[in-house]
Parts: structure tokens; sequence; C-alpha cells
């Protein structure tokens, strides 16, 4: 509507203005065809959908469908749900003074009916916004049909001095209260089944009935829904008869490209701080970071009917900065860059969202988040220098030999969690060949991104079971695989002696 129109205040002045009333789908659908025609962004800030999710949506909103959208965790189902609101009108004229937003010129109440044949064209009308006609409730066991569709009120009863058997002492719940809008329900499973089977009424009759009274109450309504795959869902189902009525089920995944990874993370994650302290990410950790999603999600050791959520990205990517921040201002620092110590601090962001089988179980949830981060590097190491397997075949002309004839010859590199920009430094430029590796395949030209480059030679080294890593509290010690491996069995021969 017009901005001048919402200076209308009765019913008679809107009749007059030529304004027509349509149902919310009808609404809904007129005004997704004009942004499309307009090629406007339908879902601002949902990333990797644009081939799949959403134009699946598009479709079932043309067809005034109900929707169900069906996915595991962290996959942005809520997020769609919430951003419906948008393709309402901005602003709709309702009867004044009613409960359920009711149409000024065909009230669905008693109490808006016999206000409009009391008052007629001189009934106020009143400007509802969008954004207050999305309503939304999270399914939960305990939830009843009072707090969705209503009950008989007793105190509104007595205080009105009504009998129980007027229809006025109905006290409308959540889903005839947003009436003329749109009604989500996430995790619809988690609904108990004669919760699920009071809906059936709206979604194919589109009326409630409460308690005894002989009343019918025509909902316009678009209703929405949330939900996780019924095979990972335990606590409950959908009810056949509620899912027959679910006009569109709609599946939502996870990123199916890095790059896409990335631009949710750098999108939802807390990384502008404002402090005092500037934290580079460099690009490979960028990636290292979603990679090790990606990992996860094909992980033997993790249940991948629970999925790995997006938000395990944005968190570590969060903890990741912390990390990096908390080490610049021990040192009184006022910038830092990612190192591969931080991408360990990041564990207990990853253990909270991953949920294990048996064998996950066994080998302990910090040792899994160990192992994925583990072969994301090594992936990541791959895209960025020469393949170490390759290497080591060309003996004299391998770009590592230097690298591994130095630990080779009994030297050890420590690095804390803690070392200053120039302690770290000086212990990496120590390593002969590590410095003109990086630089012979940087693509950042950047002081600071040749130092952790320098250091993710050595991790992905390790990683390729070339060089023997010890990690202790806050600090590892790399050295030489064979050494390593002798150390080990020396440690097994004095622990038999001393027992």
């Amino acid at each position: 509507m017009e901005k001048a129109h919402r200076s209308i205040n009765t019913v008679g002045a809107l009749k007059e203005s030529g304004w027509e009333s349509v149902s919310v789908k009808e609404e809904i659908r007129r005004n997704l065809i004009l942004k499309i025609r307009n090629q406007k962004d339908l879902f601002p800030n949902i990333k990797g959908y644009d081939n799949t999710v959403i134009p699946h949506l598009q479709h079932a909103l043309l067809s005034k469908h109900d929707i169900i959208l069906l996915g595991l965790r962290g996959q942005a189902k809520t997020k769609i749900l919430r951003q419906l609101f948008l393709l309402l009108d901005e602003y709709l004229p309702v009867l004044k003074d009613t409960e359920m937003n009711e149409d000024p010129y065909n009230p669905v109440s008693k109490h808006g009916k016999e206000l409009l044949n009391e008052e007629k064209d001189e009934a106020s009308v009143s400007w509802l916004h969008r954004s207050e006609r999305y309503g939304e409730k999270l399914a939960t066991p305990d939830t009843a049909v009072s707090d969705l569709i209503g009950d008989i009120d007793p105190i509104k009863a007595a205080a009105q001095k009504m009998t129980l058997a007027d229809e006025n002492v109905i006290n409308f719940g959540l889903v005839p209260r947003t009436n003329r809008g749109i009604f989500a329900i996430n995790e619809l499973p988690d609904l108990q089944p004669r919760i699920q089977v009071a809906l059936l009424n709206i979604m194919q009759e589109r009326d409630i009935q409460i308690r005894g009274f002989n009343v019918r109450i025509p909902l316009d309504l678009l209703m929405v829904f949330s939900a996780n795959p019924e095979d990972y869902t335990n606590r409950g189902n959908i009810i056949t008869p509620l899912k027959d009525r679910i006009d569109s089920q709609i599946l939502t995944h996870y990123p199916q490209k890095v790059e896409v990874g990335m631009q949710i993370t750098e999108q939802e994650a807390w990384t502008s701080r404002g402090s005092n302290v500037q934290v580079t990410v460099p690009l490979a950790f960028k990636k290292l970071l979603e990679l090790i999603a990606f990992e996860a999600r094909s992980s033997e050791y993790i249940d991948q009917k629970s999925g790995v959520s997006t938000r395990m990205t944005i968190t570590a990517m969060e903890q990741l900065i912390s990390a990096a921040e908390r080490r610049a201002l021990t040192n009184r620092e006022e910038q830092t860059v990612i190192r591969i110590t931080d991408i360990y601090h990041m564990i207990p962001a990853l253990t909270g969202k991953l949920e294990l089988v048996y064998e996950g179980e066994q080998e302990g949830t910090v040792n899994v988040a160990k192992h994925i981060i583990g072969k994301a590097i090594k992936k990541i190491f791959l895209q960025l220098f020469p393949d170490p397997e390759i290497e080591k075949k060309k003996e004299r002309d391998s770009e590592y030999k230097p690298i591994l004839d130095w630990f080779a010859a009994g030297n050890t590199l420590d690095i804390t969690d803690r070392q200053n920009q120039n302690q770290y430094e000086e212990k990496l430029k120590e390593i002969p060949g590590l410095q003109s590796l990086v630089k012979g395949h940087l693509a950042e030209k950047h002081a600071q991104t040749e130092l952790v480059l320098m250091d993710f030679v050595i991790e992905g080294l390790h990683q390729h079971s070339m060089l023997g890593k010890e990690e202790m509290d806050n600090h590892r010690s790399y050295s030489d695989m064979l050494g390593s491996m002798l150390g080990s069995m020396d440690d097994l021969n004095n622990t038999d002696d001393f027992d």
C-alpha cells in the first residue's frame, strides 16, 4: 500500500480508496512475481542455494503451497522461514481491536463480525507492518493444543460476565493470532502426534475447532515448517495425514563448494572485534577451516545422519581469531596472523558439534577432531606446495631435501602458542631451504603470511609422515621421523625396565 493509504482509519474510507482484499498466498504470489521480474534478491544473506533450494521455494510459493524445509541441522532452514515475511505487503489494513488481524471487509471471529455489524463503515481500521504478520513456534514435547489453537478462558468469562457457552470467551492461540500472515513451526517431528492432529483442519479445510464449540473460523494463512530427516529425528515423526497435507517438501543441504562455505563463515562469524589487535586470516587458513567441515561430513567416525552444522565453522573461526588475539595481547603486539597453533586451539568449537559413531567414541572426540584437521591440512598443503611423496622420489632435486636433512641431523623445531613475532620468526628461519620454498610458491605477498606458511610446511610434512611431532600442553616440537620413532621405542624400553 502507498503511504497515503495508511492515513485511512475507517472501513468506509478504505472502500473509497479502492483497496481490495486478497488472500495471504495470493499476496505473496503477487509480490514474488514482481520481485522475479525486477530480478530482486529474494533471500538476502542465504548462500549456496541459488540453483537448488531457492528455485524450489519460488515454485512452491507461486503454486500457493504450504511448505516444509527438510534438512540436517545448521542448513539455514529457520533463517529462510524468517525471511518469508519480506514477500508480504509492507502494511496491511486490519479491523482495529480484534485479536486475529481481521479483514476489514470479511471478519471471521464473532467479535469482529459484531463490531462490523454495529459500526459498519465507521468501524476503525489500523495498519499492521509485515514483520508483525509472521508467527513462529518451536515444537517441543510439552506444546499443547491450547498454545497453538486456543482454549476456553474461564477468567475472561467471569470478568466479562459471559457464560462458557459464549464464543467470545475463547482465548485464541498462536496460529489464529497470525491470521492473514505466515505461521512457522520449527522441528515439526518434536510435536506430539495428538497435537499434529489439531493442525489437520488448518492445513486442509483452513479452519479451527475449539473444545465443544460448534464454530468454524476460516483462517487465511501460509503454513511453513522445518524438520530434520525422520531417520535422524528419533524423538518423533510427522504423522502421515499431516505430511500429506503439506504441499511442498523442499530439501536443504550443506555448502557444496568450499568457496560458498567461506562466504557463509565470513558473513556469520564475529571477526571485526573492534579491539586494539588486528588479526589477519590468510586465505589458506580460511580454506582450511571449510575443508575441516567437508572432511567431517565424510568421516567414518562421525554420524552423518546427525550432520555437521555450518555453525561449527562459524564458531571455529571465532575461536581461531580469539587464540591469535590472546597471543598478541599477551605479547603486547598490535597485529598478528593466524598460525598452525591457533588451528588446534579451535578444537573445543569442533568437539561439541560432532556426533560420533561407535568407532569415533572409541577414538575420543579430541582425537577425531585432530584427525579431521590433519586430513584437511594435507589437502590444503597439496594445493599450495609440491606433493612430498613425488618429491621424495627425486632425492637430490627435492624441494624438501634441505628441510628434511636439517631435522635428520638431530635438530628440532619448538613452537609455543605464546611466542612473540620475533621469536617465531627466529625459530622458523633457522631451517635451511624453508623460506625459499615458501617464497617460490607464495601467492599472498606478505611478510607475516610468509612466516605462517613456513610453519604450515612443517605441519604439512608431519601430516605426510615425514616429520615427527610431539605435543605438550602449549607447545609442539617437530623432529626427524626416524629419530622420533626410535625415541618412542626407548621410552617403551625404559618403562619396561621400571616395571
